[in-house]
Formats: structure tokens, sequence, C-alpha cells
């Protein structure tokens, strides 16, 4: 499956456009990482608990993603966008949309 970001793939032609797919990911912070989180702004540096847990939403994301475009025969997305979002507090989501395509 090809993901991408760009409206168009060079050199290749879309021959029928499927709609929009998404996939999204509600992740809660933990109250350790918050603590460690509170002590890493007092020195500085990189939040890597948050990192990590961005990263595994990001995937999932994706996962699910890739999962509707496989579900309506897709065998590329493009115009791949990030978005994210509080839905309460201590919670943030991670959503992705792109169109699924079928790709000579």
């Amino acid at each position: 499956m090809l993901i991408s970001n760009m409206e168009l793939i060079p050199g290749r032609k879309v021959v029928e456009h499927l709609g929009l797919v998404q996939g999204s990911s509600v992740r809660a912070k933990h109250v350790g990482r918050d603590i460690m989180a509170s002590l890493k702004n007092l020195f500085g540096g990189e939040l890597k608990a948050y990192t990590e847990l961005l990263q595994e939403s990001r995937e999932e994301a994706m996962q699910r993603l890739q999962q509707q475009a496989e579900a309506v025969g897709a065998n590329a997305i493009l115009n791949v966008r990030f978005s994210t979002s509080s839905v309460a507090q201590g919670a943030s989501e991670i959503y992705v949309y792109g169109t699924a395509v079928i790709l000579e």
C-alpha cells in the first residue's frame, strides 16, 4: 500500500477514487509520565515519554487508516494529513485522514 502526503504521484495515474479514509487513536497520559515531564521542564530537554506516546498513537492511527483503505479495495492513500486535538482533560487524539484510490 502506497501512502503519501502528495495529491498525485508522478508517473502514476489514479484510475478510481474510493473516498475518504481515516484512522484515529485517543491516548491518556500516565500520571508517572506527567511527574517526570514536570521535572524535565525544570531542566529542559526532550520529553521522551510523550515522544513515545505520540509515536505509538501515530502508528496505531496509521494502521487503522490503512485497514480502512484495504477494506474498500484501495492500493494507495493520497493527500494524507495528521491532526491532533484534546478530547478530555489528560487525553489527546491523533487523527489521520487521506483519499483512498486505485493507482494503475
